[in-house]
């Protein structure tokens, strides 16, 4: 992949992160902190829907993709099943009682934000399987476009709410991520027209459906697993806290999004571009020199943010005052996250999907034990270290699994950086009275990292050197 691919995958996420740094403040000051909490529970039913309803087969289209010889069939036959179970679940639950979604989400009984809601649940679904046409046909600027659309949608509807002085509550914000989701299909909707279209006219037999289900259902429970890893905070907030801590802690995890633009530009194209690479016979050792490289991106990532997390409340309400000390901590799961997609995606490369499955519910139970316990007593501080936590053990175990089922791959010095970073961040979450102590230690890890990723940071100075003689 050239750059200037890359740079079209990255047009998306750091456009996106840059309206979201402008909304989200705009969120906070106009909106209740309990409003806040709320939409994150839709964003994560959402996220449970995509999840569930796929049946792993959004990942046998992306790993068939190279492979098959008849796309448009091979969509439907991936799209086709999730499709129709979506839509019969979500309708007979409405028409069985219309306020329940509602009413278990937002703590609100209104059939109206229920139906809203399962709009946006469909909507959800069947925009995944679209942006994985453009994102396999390496349609790199329709992909991002994609990304920036909602983002800009929901913008201006707050911005309306503010200036036109309409009800701010959860119905005006609820409503607003569900237009923003609409858009963003109706853009995939357009630019897949001819994929999906073409795909009407083949017929499917079950016998065909099989051997992607044979791929995709471990990963169904692997991945339900692994949303469970990575929602289980907010779900025991949602149940064992208040929609106040929920909403403070889904804006820390809000702006650490913002922090990690290159974690969806980086998963957005690692394992389609790994999946070529084993067709093509490449030498895979260049995997490990990604990942080494990935691991520096992330330390310096980590080590910048807790050298400048201080910033961050002079730009927010009072109320999210706690995100000075939450924010490292935060980083730390999509950060371990993507550094665990470099090793995984061996597991896919081998087809032995089941050990992903073994690593998320792992993971995941650690989560569960961590934030039982935890959540009750420090509230958000108890959710974020617990899943940074549980992230730490889901790398290892992801990694040392790849390393059984495909290629011996260095771990050893990964392993104890990752440890590191984990536990200064937890100190300091902890440890708030000893900020001097810790900008001490942040700087001491700051200029080492120099050292440690000696070949990384000058194979950086390289492409910048290159880039600017042309």
């Amino acid at each position: 992949m050239n750059l200037n691919k890359i740079l079209g995958y990255a047009i998306g996420p750091i456009g996106a992160a840059a309206l979201g740094f402008i909304t989200l403040p705009l969120i906070t000051w106009f909106y209740s902190v309990e409003d806040v909490g709320r939409i994150s529970m839709l964003q994560v039913v959402a996220s449970f829907s995509i999840l569930l309803f796929c049946l792993g087969l959004d990942q046998a289209y992306v790993r068939e993709y190279h492979e098959s010889d008849n796309k448009p069939k091979l969509l439907k036959l991936s799209l086709f099943p999730g499709l129709f179970l979506i839509i019969c679940t979500y309708g007979i639950i409405y028409l069985i009682e219309p306020t329940v979604i509602a009413k278990y989400l937002y703590d609100i009984p209104s059939a109206f934000l229920s139906a809203v809601s399962i709009l946006c649940f469909f909507l959800a679904f069947t925009s995944r399987f679209l942006s994985l046409i453009l994102r396999m046909e390496e349609r790199a600027l329709a992909y991002s476009m994609s990304q920036l659309l909602p983002k800009i949608i929901f913008l201006l509807f707050i911005v309306s709410t503010v200036l036109f002085g309409f009800k701010k509550d959860a119905y005006n914000l609820i409503t607003a991520h569900t237009l923003s989701v609409l858009s963003v299909f109706l853009v995939f909707f357009w630019n897949t027209r001819k994929e999906w279209l073409t795909s009407l006219k083949y017929s499917i037999k079950w016998i065909e459906i099989k051997p992607l289900l044979i791929f995709g259902l471990p990963l169904v429970i692997g991945g339900l697993a692994s949303w469970g890893l990575n929602v289980m905070d907010k779900l025991f907030l949602r149940s064992m806290s208040t929609f106040a801590e929920l909403g403070v802690y889904s804006v820390t995890m809000s702006i650490a999004g913002v922090a990690t633009i290159f974690a969806g530009i980086f998963n957005t194209i690692w394992a389609p571009m790994v999946y070529k690479w084993v067709k093509e016979g490449a030498d895979l050792k260049k995997v490990d020199e990604i990942s080494e490289h990935l691991l520096a991106a992330i330390y310096f990532i980590v080590v910048l943010a807790g050298l400048f997390s201080w910033i961050l409340p002079y730009f927010l309400p009072k109320e999210y005052a706690a995100i000075e000390y939450l924010i490292t901590l935060c980083l730390i799961a999509p950060l371990f996250y993507t550094l665990s997609e470099t090793t995984a995606v061996g597991i896919s490369i081998s087809r032995k999907t089941g050990f992903s499955m073994l690593a998320s519910i792992g993971a995941m139970l650690i989560n569960v034990i961590g934030n039982y316990l935890l959540v009750p007593k420090i509230g958000a501080t108890g959710a974020a270290i617990s899943t940074a936590f549980s992230f730490w053990v889901f790398y290892i175990l992801r990694t040392e699994l790849a390393r059984r089922v495909w290629r011996n791959m260095p771990s050893v010095k990964t392993y104890l950086i990752i440890t590191i970073l984990l536990s200064v961040v937890v100190i300091k979450s902890l440890f708030l009275d000893q900020g001097g102590l810790l900008l001490f230690i942040w700087i001491g890890m700051f200029f080492i990292g120099f050292f440690i990723f000696n070949r990384s940071i000058k194979m950086v100075k390289e492409v910048l050197l290159s880039q600017y003689a042309k």
